[in-house]
């Protein structure tokens, strides 16, 4: 019953989080010119960009197959694409359960356990957040006049003049402190392990490195990394034509495109169901605060770009749970005649 009531207040709690940062992302919008910007957007790069996201679905289960052949190489790519859209699917329900309940997909076919199944989401987790990071630093090297300028101006500018010594010292100093503390974390590593939380984040780092090192050595390598760079252009794909629809935010570009992307994706990471409300109010703060777009037209631009993709999330993940139960039925009625 306990149990059951900490479930029911987390949920409660996540679907708050979710209502407060859509009234900021909202406060202060104008809906007149939110109706009319919404009559203005080009639906048709709407279609391109969701077309583009039931795409990156289908080349997430291609990659997470590959990882999950030396499991079981009867594991098909339909069971793999309808594990991924039921764990979207379930994210709107309990946020971050997805990873679990694509485990859960698989495992519930027979063909591997839940828990080699998790280790291959682990895999797959650390060469996205590999690739996240990359991306991040293309766009800040392309574009580093714009965003190093808001870097500089908003961020490093006003810490640095409340500092009341020299910054040379203080990088000087943080320097010291963590090499002496990567070197006490290393020399007292066995004894940090028996604490649960300390070990806990020991095994998520010593899982990353081990899934970056197994999608080198793994035997469908380059399919895999091929996937890899097909999903991320997906993703990108996604965000440009939802900038070509919105005459609002036309003159963007390709490596604006690739910036809202990644700040996007904080968004669907916050633990709020199916990032409502959290990615509105990234989408609509970067662009004002970097772009100097109205709140209005970031709201509007945020709200479209969501959308869509939830839509496809919902499609996709409804019909592949309905796909999943009529093959149970199916083969539990082999079963039986046989």
């Amino acid at each position: 019953m306990k149990r059951d009531l900490k479930k029911i207040g987390g949920w409660i709690l996540m679907l708050l989080l979710a209502v407060i940062l859509l009234y900021f992302a909202f406060k202060g919008v104008k809906w007149s010119d939110f109706i009319s910007g919404l009559a203005s957007c080009n639906f048709w790069w709407i279609l391109v960009s969701m077309v583009a996201s039931f795409a990156v679905f289908v080349l997430r289960g291609i990659r997470w197959r590959y990882i999950m052949l030396p499991l079981n190489p009867n594991i098909t790519r339909k069971e793999a694409y309808d594990g991924v859209t039921i764990a979207y699917l379930s994210n709107f329900a309990l946020p971050r359960a997805g990873e679990f309940v694509r485990c859960g997909v698989i495992s519930s076919t027979g063909k591997a356990s839940f828990e080699s199944v998790l280790g291959t989401v682990l895999l797959e987790r650390s060469w996205d957040m590999l690739c996240y990071i990359l991306v991040l630093l293309g766009v800040l090297a392309l574009s580093w006049e714009r965003f190093g300028a808001f870097i500089t101006k908003e961020i490093w500018t006003p810490l640095v003049e409340k500092l009341p010594f020299d910054i040379a010292w203080l990088i000087f100093v943080v320097a010291i402190v963590f090499v002496a503390l990567a070197a006490w974390v290393y020399i007292k590593r066995e004894t940090l392990r028996k604490n649960r939380l300390i070990g806990k984040i020991f095994d998520i780092v010593a899982g990353l490195i081990r899934g970056l090192v197994a999608g080198i050595r793994m035997e469908h390598k380059w399919g895999f990394i091929v996937t890899t760079i097909l999903i991320w252009a997906g993703y990108w794909i996604m965000s440009y034509s939802t900038i070509l629809a919105f005459p609002q935010v036309v003159e963007l570009t390709a490596a604006d495109a690739a910036f809202l992307m990644v700040v996007g994706s904080l968004g669907w990471i916050v633990p709020v169901q199916g990032g409502i409300g959290a990615y509105h109010f990234v989408i609509s703060l970067a662009l004002f605060s970097i772009y100097g777009i109205a709140q209005t037209s970031g709201v509007i631009f945020a709200t479209i770009s969501h959308e869509s993709q939830a839509l496809v999330m919902l499609i996709c993940g409804t019909i592949s749970l309905f796909s999943l139960r009529k093959r149970k039925i199916t083969i539990f009625k082999h079963q039986n005649n046989s």
